[in-house]
């Protein structure tokens, strides 16, 4: 085994995933703590998300935005429909499917936290010019189309 001498990068896969892991934990953290005031998780605030941008959806369709798994969206569902922040309604081109809304009190509250979540996740990314993020951008998409597809 080759050990790295201490002034050379190490560029191994391992030590990337490494950095990209630490990284993405501390964006992470920001992207929590901006929506735990809202009393929300990081699922709720994604299916809330999806609604406000996308409009309303399936549950199909808003699990595959929001990539949970059909069983995680009814609970998600179930707990945001409680709090009176969705509505669920009949399909008219498709009976088996039901449409999740937004409420009114949904759409205020996801406007907010939104709005919030920005502010925190701008602060996390400060410290890069918008050059740095035009480049970095695409090289993240590439990294996660190589890593699908060898996997």
């Amino acid at each position: 085994m080759t050990t790295q001498r201490q002034d050379e990068e190490d560029l191994s896969a391992i030590h990337l995933w490494l950095v990209l892991w630490k990284a993405a934990r501390a964006v992470e953290q920001h992207a929590h703590r901006s929506i735990a005031p809202f009393n929300m998780g990081a699922s709720d605030f994604g299916v809330l998300e999806a609604l406000l941008h996308k409009g309303p959806l399936t549950v199909k369709q808003l699990g595959g935005k929001v990539l949970l798994t059909s069983g995680s969206m009814t609970t998600a569902v179930d707990r945001l429909e409680r709090r009176g922040l969705v509505v669920r309604s009949n399909d008219a081109k498709d009976r088996r499917a039901r449409i999740i809304s937004l409420t009114d009190a949904g759409r205020e509250l996801i406007s907010e936290a939104f709005t919030e979540h920005r502010m925190a996740l701008e602060n996390a990314v400060s410290g890069f010019s918008q050059q740095e993020r035009a480049e970095l951008l695409p090289l993240l998409r590439q990294l996660g189309h190589t890593a699908e597809k060898n996997f």
